[in-house]
């Protein structure tokens, strides 16, 4: 290689390891509430049913916590009152909290046995059969973006040959087996629906030039990202499904993270710089911000 090219090929090389990653070109983690999951089915519902402990309720919820936890996409705001999620959405999205939330239940339950009993041996296959149901709502509009159902599958055998092998009653880990083989088909789905749309966030304040946004650290944001600001499209109503529809916001300018401050993802802010058209900054509410 000549002298000449072999410089240009090293510069073009430091070039693009000090080059800084724009924010349109990182992950920002989506908040998401997992706002109830419910048992449907009839099963373990004795006389003395709670529905608040249901543990199997409970073993979802679980499951469906670590899966999502597990990708690394998302902040998650594991809160049951539906109603103060849907109060929140009501009062729009200018405000901390989720931007997906979702709701999911178990549709179908059942567990068998069967045994089959040789001369010399006896085998017994112990099978448990989970659906769930998964609904995804955007916060800000209330319009679920995402439902489907799957059915997970989990078995064991043990077998005794002369009185000699495993012998055992039913095995309480299939029913997490089973579950989590459902919750596994949909959780996919639901990263590439949430992921798919743009990131938003939302002006809270403007304080001695200083703007203020939702977000932080914990989401992914970074001193010196910038994202572009919209005005809110207007609102018009479909008459044929009578629900509001917003049309696409007109960009108006720039903002760009100077600090982070807060304590936990829910409370997490951000001072920021803003470039462009002057703000209505006692209707906040009129604006939000995106990394598309």
């Amino acid at each position: 290689m000549k002298p000449l090219a072999k410089f240009s090929f090293l510069l073009a090389a430091v070039i693009m390891v000090v080059a800084p990653v724009s924010a349109q070109d990182k992950t920002i983690k989506r908040k998401v509430a997992i706002g109830r999951f419910t048992n449907e089915t009839q099963y373990a519902k004795g006389i003395f049913y709670d529905k608040e402990n249901d543990p199997m309720r409970k073993q979802a919820l679980d499951i469906l916590s670590s899966k999502l936890a597990a990708s690394e996409k998302f902040i998650l705001l594991e809160r049951e009152d539906l109603d103060i999620l849907v109060a929140e959405a009501g009062e729009g999205m200018n405000k901390i909290g989720a931007d997906y939330i979702i709701l999911g239940s178990i549709t179908e339950f059942g567990r068998k046995a069967e045994g089959q009993q040789k001369v010399f041996s006896t085998t017994k296959t112990q099978t448990v059969e989970a659906g769930v149901s998964i609904r995804l709502v955007e916060a800000a509009t209330g319009l679920i973006i995402y439902s489907d159902e799957a059915k997970g599958f989990a078995e064991t055998t043990t077998k005794q040959t002369l009185g000699v092998g495993g012998t055992a009653g039913f095995d309480a880990t299939l029913s997490d087996k089973a579950i989590s083989s459902a919750l596994s088909q949909l959780v996919e789905n639901i990263i590439n629906k949430c992921m798919d749309k743009p990131w938003r966030s939302y002006i809270l304040s403007v304080d001695d030039g200083s703007y203020i946004i939702s977000g932080g650290a914990s989401q992914g944001l970074s001193v010196g990202d910038s994202f572009s600001v919209y005005k809110r499209g207007k609102t018009v109503k479909n008459p044929q499904t009578g629900l509001n529809i917003e049309l696409p916001g007109q960009k108006i300018g720039t903002i760009s993270v100077q600090t982070s401050y807060g304590e936990t993802p829910e409370t997490e802010i951000s001072f920021c710089t803003y470039e462009g058209e002057a703000l209505d900054v006692e209707n906040l509410g009129n604006y939000y911000i995106s990394d598309k």
